[in-house]
């Protein structure tokens, strides 16, 4: 457990972002910003493990629901890929303002995109890190993918996700098919760490290929075998922070130095 956790509140597109922040003093060799997978929120077990475990290593890590998600304001259903990028460079900010920038990105599944997406956004990060994510923030379509067609013609759909029920709005299909993902990728010029497992049957290692052919240099992928998409098992997890905190000492300067 942290020494410091502290509940936040920040100023989000849609409204307040519920977070947590996690240090593990009061100088802790770097601040982490982690992004949710699609619909899951801060307090996953992937989440919270990853977190926990880097603070564990000496990393202050700030952890936080997307719009719409969890204890976050806003609807769910008007946000898009877009607004969680923003929001996610909105969050930086914050740090920045009232602690330290941030200088590792973390991002899970869509939120992989998502940390893809605002790296540029950002001129505080050293170091980005993907976990289980898709190259293209339109793969996560996939999930409900017999109601598109119904989206697409009457501009929304009820949709069961994870066992819970969302409203997915055409703003939503047409933001993330409008993504030049691979662009994005191509140019970006902050070291990269890729996770992904062979066996993740929801996000398949191809897209952990394609994102790792179209980033440039210095770039690293680790394979997560056996673990299945949401890191279920705390081992994978844990070998997720320690495999970062060892990564990331490589590109940041450390604050107790």
């Amino acid at each position: 457990m942290s020494k410091h956790r502290a509940k936040i509140e920040i100023q989000g597109t849609q409204g307040k972002l519920a977070a947590i922040l996690e240090k593990p003093g009061p100088h802790p060799k770097a601040f982490v910003l982690y992004a949710h997978c699609f619909t899951c929120g801060k307090d996953s077990l992937a989440a919270s493990r990853i977190s926990r475990g880097l603070v564990a290593q000496g990393y202050a890590v700030l952890r936080y629901d997307f719009a719409g998600i969890g204890h976050s304001e806003g609807q769910f259903e008007d946000t898009n890929f877009t607004t969680s990028v923003d929001d996610l460079v909105m969050v930086a900010d914050y740090l920045k303002d009232n602690y330290q920038a941030p200088a590792i990105l973390i991002g899970h599944s869509f939120g992989g995109a998502v940390v893809l997406g605002a790296t540029s956004k950002i001129k505080s990060i050293k170091g980005v890190v993907t976990v289980a994510a898709p190259s293209k923030p339109c793969h996560v379509i996939k999930q409900f993918a017999e109601f598109e067609d119904e989206i697409m013609t009457k501009g929304q759909a009820d949709v069961l996700l994870s066992g819970r029920s969302f409203v997915m709005k055409k703003q939503f299909l047409d933001d993330v098919y409008n993504q030049n993902q691979d662009e994005t990728i191509r140019k970006m010029k902050t070291p990269l760490l890729v996770f992904h497992s062979p066996r993740d049957t929801t996000v398949l290692i191809k897209e952990a290929e394609h994102i790792y052919n179209y980033a440039k240099h210095p770039k690293s992928f680790i394979s997560l075998d056996p673990a299945d998409h949401l890191l279920s098992s705390s081992k994978h997890a844990a070998y997720v922070a320690s495999s970062v905190a060892v990564w990331a000492e490589h590109y940041i300067e450390d604050n107790n130095a």
